[in-house]
């Protein structure tokens, strides 16, 4: 998966590399799908959520530029895959993730799996976790129609976010880096997420054309 999928196209940052190296991706996959847990494809998970591709995950942790000493909101844990992964790169990382059953899923998981600098906690991710913040990076796994005002305040000065912006059907990656001037943004390329639902971005579930 790493020489082939990351490697292959383009992700060149060994520090992600070696974290997509070493969490068994098989072990945050439904059962019925674990042969494919190491294609580079979407998978379905349970509560109607999915678990992306690894060439996108590896993509965001790439832009991110996340360091050993950081503190990192997490949006949209779902199965906990990314947790783990930003658990090798970062000092301590807040996850959120708005349905229970998942949540308490991802966190079986991660304890299983020896993974103790994740704190994972069910609510809006649209709000962020302010008792935290502010954060040096946030990666929202969840597509919005707009960066949510709350996250983007989250961010410690010269923090970073990452996540994709659009449509309930296509979505652009984008990073903003917030400055003493205010906010910076930058576009990637084109993604497809599920749908961030939550005060601050699609109140349910949108109708995909």
């Amino acid at each position: 998966m790493v020489a082939l999928q990351l490697e292959a196209r383009g992700i060149c940052d060994p520090r992600v590399l070696a974290a997509m190296l070493e969490v068994p991706r098989h072990e945050f996959v439904d059962a019925a799908v674990i042969d494919q847990a190491y294609e580079d494809r979407a998978l379905p998970a349970s509560e109607g959520q999915t678990i992306s591709q690894p060439w996108i995950v590896a993509r965001m942790l790439e832009l991110a530029q996340l360091a050993p000493g950081q503190r990192v909101l997490e949006v949209g844990a779902g199965s906990g895959y990314q947790s783990a992964l930003l658990a090798r790169l970062v000092a301590r990382v807040v996850a959120i993730e708005r349905i229970e059953a998942l949540a308490s899923a991802a966190r079986e998981r991660l304890v299983r799996l020896g993974v103790c600098n994740v704190d994972l906690h069910c609510g809006d991710g649209t709000r962020g976790w302010r008792v935290e913040s502010p954060y040096a990076r946030v990666l929202a796994a969840a597509a919005a129609p707009h960066v949510p005002r709350e996250l983007l305040e989250q961010l410690e000065d010269g923090g970073l976010l990452v996540m994709p912006v659009g449509g309930p059907g296509l979505q652009r990656l984008e990073t903003w880096r917030r400055g003493r001037a205010g906010y910076t943004r930058e576009r990637h390329g084109e993604c497809r997420f599920v749908p961030l639902i939550g005060a601050g971005a699609w109140p349910e579930e949108p109708r995909r054309n």
